[in-house]
């Protein structure tokens, strides 16, 4: 919801010509050439590009991966949406790294006044790391803290305005709080700035067809 989705992340970690078949093209060898792969008719060469950026660039290079979300091909736009968790997720500080990866063990574990801690420490030392924010968004939502994670939600935004976790996050949170207007306007933030998320589309039709049913049936 706030966070990556479970897929695996082999390919882009690897390098996709290490995973994919002999005929793959090369990835980029520099940055320079990854901004020309970006423009490159074929797709494949799109996407190698947007892995190159994925694992050597930083928040600065998320507006090309952006971008990306909109490629004509659905290959390269999961990639570039997984690449966007990849940014997001790299804080540049090997320690900052370590207490998220101590963060999100305890949130998958259920532990989750010990993933609260984790990633507080992580917002204290680096307010200006929106990924801090939307994990400990997470846990708050996963504990049932709504309002807690509304909270988190607005900070992640204020830093990261295109954080599309964060706005179907809240989504979802309105929805767990019966309040299904304000739950479909923020699923289509999160959609119009992410056209692939499938599961937030869905939310959208449903709570249109629901918010018609009870106009309906109120007239």
């Amino acid at each position: 919801m706030f966070s990556m989705p479970r897929i695996t992340m082999v390919l882009l970690a690897a390098g996709l010509t290490a995973a994919a078949a002999p005929a793959f093209p090369e990835p980029p060898k520099s940055r320079d050439a990854a901004l020309a792969a970006l423009r490159s008719p074929d797709a494949a060469t799109r996407a190698e590009a947007v892995n190159w950026i994925a694992n050597r660039g930083g928040m600065a290079d998320a507006p090309l991966l952006h971008e990306r979300l909109r490629d004509e091909s659905l290959f390269v736009r999961g990639f570039a949406e997984q690449g966007l968790w990849l940014l997001w997720g790299r804080s540049g500080d090997a320690q900052i790294d370590a207490l998220m990866a101590r963060g999100t063990e305890h949130m998958q574990a259920g532990r989750y006044a010990e993933a609260v801690n984790a990633f507080a420490a992580v917002i204290n030392a680096r307010p200006d790391f929106a990924e801090g924010w939307n994990r400990r968004a997470t846990v708050h939502y996963l504990a049932g803290e709504f309002k807690r994670s509304i909270a988190d939600c607005a900070e992640v935004l204020k830093r990261n305005p295109a954080h599309f976790g964060a706005l179907a996050g809240l989504g979802q949170i309105h929805l767990a709080l019966d309040e299904p207007e304000q739950a479909l306007a923020w699923f289509r933030k999160a959609l119009e700035t992410n056209p692939n998320l499938l599961g937030v589309e869905f939310s959208i039709k449903q709570l249109e067809e629901a918010l018609k049913e009870k106009k309906r049936r109120s007239t």
